[in-house]
């Protein structure tokens, strides 16, 4: 079967092209040829070729400017560069490779060794284009999901409203009926329905942090504050565990978007509990310097890997040291994108069996 690859072949001596025109068409390559550069450069222009075999030494313009030419094009740039030129020094081969050629072959050539280097390298030319094909199929699936995901979520907000107040109408007018095991019962439904609710907003919320649409509403606060009140309503869920808060100094007043702030700190703070043993202490500490203030929560839980602390801030990631993760899978990309919006950074130092300690930092001013 034929090859059906298009070559370009440059070189301003003509038995060179005649050779090289002829070993390559018995391979069944297209192939096309020019003398100059200029001429090359406008017959790619044209028609794009998927390789080009370039001379170095040629009058007018020389080899590697003509591949800086063609690296300069859009629409040429990914083109793969093989030089073949008599310049045999180590000094030659690197301007040609720094010029954005892949390879280089030293003339007088060997048939052999040229028709193996232009298959190897149409080989990975056809692999990185199978490769970005497949990538924006990715993408266009991975789109798709969000788009479903926000469409599913945005529709789960009325339902669960409609639900939370009748759970209220009841505790309110019915609950004095109820057995303590009923009103137990009653507490655990209206506490996830609460949780339910934070997640779907916070779904959107990722979405519009994603696509920039969400404007951040930034008022002076303290954040010591904040992180107080937050962790006042997380130790009514603490049961056997504690809450211990370390601040310096005891008000750290900056400007934020406090309802962002506040989630941030709620799923920091539910991670670290959820992950600590009975008995186990959560610290957070909050400290203030020139540059930036750093909220750091510390668990005594199972820790986590090195190689996915940077995984844990993707997207529905999980990981095998914590099985037992539960949720949406976006508690931590939230944090992370609510964080960089307000210009910090934010990070987890962490090992297998010695817990973890999450971080966040945020500008002092």
């Amino acid at each position: 079967m034929p090859n059906r690859s298009s070559l370009l072949i440059v070189d301003d001596v003509p038995d060179n092209l005649r050779l090289l025109s002829a070993m390559l068409q018995q391979e069944g390559y297209q192939v096309r040829s020019a003398a100059r550069g200029k001429r090359a450069l406008h017959s790619a222009s044209i028609a794009p070729p998927d390789l080009v075999l370039l001379d170095i030494n040629m009058p007018e313009m020389n080899g590697l400017e003509v591949c800086a030419r063609l690296k300069a094009d859009e629409k040429l740039r990914d083109i793969p560069v093989i030089f073949i030129s008599a310049l045999s020094d180590t000094e030659d081969k690197i301007r040609a490779l720094d010029a954005g050629g892949v390879d280089y072959i030293a003339k007088p050539f060997q048939e052999r060794e040229v028709l193996a280097r232009v298959k190897t390298h149409l080989q990975l030319r056809q692999q990185k284009l199978e490769l970005e094909k497949n990538y924006g199929r990715l993408k266009e699936l991975e789109q798709l999901r969000d788009s479903l995901t926000h469409m599913v979520v945005h529709d789960m907000k009325n339902p669960l409203m409609v639900i939370d107040g009748h759970l209220k109408m009841i505790e309110l007018f019915e609950a004095e009926k109820f057995s303590k095991e009923a009103a137990s019962h009653l507490a655990e439904a209206r506490t996830a329905t609460s949780r339910l609710a934070r997640m779907t907003a916070e779904i959107l919320m990722v979405s519009k942090l994603e696509a920039g649409k969400l404007t951040l509403h930034s008022e002076p606060g303290d954040l010591v504050a904040l992180a107080r009140r937050v962790a006042t309503d997380a130790q009514l869920f603490l049961a056997s565990k504690q809450l211990k808060i370390v601040a310096e100094p005891a008000a750290i007043n900056l400007s934020f978007d406090h309802k962002l702030m506040e989630r941030v700190f709620q799923n920091l703070l539910d991670n670290a509990l959820k992950f600590s043993p009975d008995d186990g202490t959560v610290l957070l500490a909050l400290t203030t310097g020139q540059r930036e203030v750093r909220v750091e929560i510390t668990d005594k839980g199972p820790g986590i890997a090195p190689e996915h602390h940077t995984k844990i801030f993707r997207k529905f990631a999980q990981v095998e040291s914590r099985q037992s993760w539960r949720g949406t899978g976006l508690g931590l990309t939230f944090c992370s994108l609510a964080v960089e919006a307000h210009g910090g950074e934010i990070g987890v130092a962490s090992s297998p069996g010695k817990g973890s300690t999450f971080w966040f930092t945020l500008p002092a001013r």
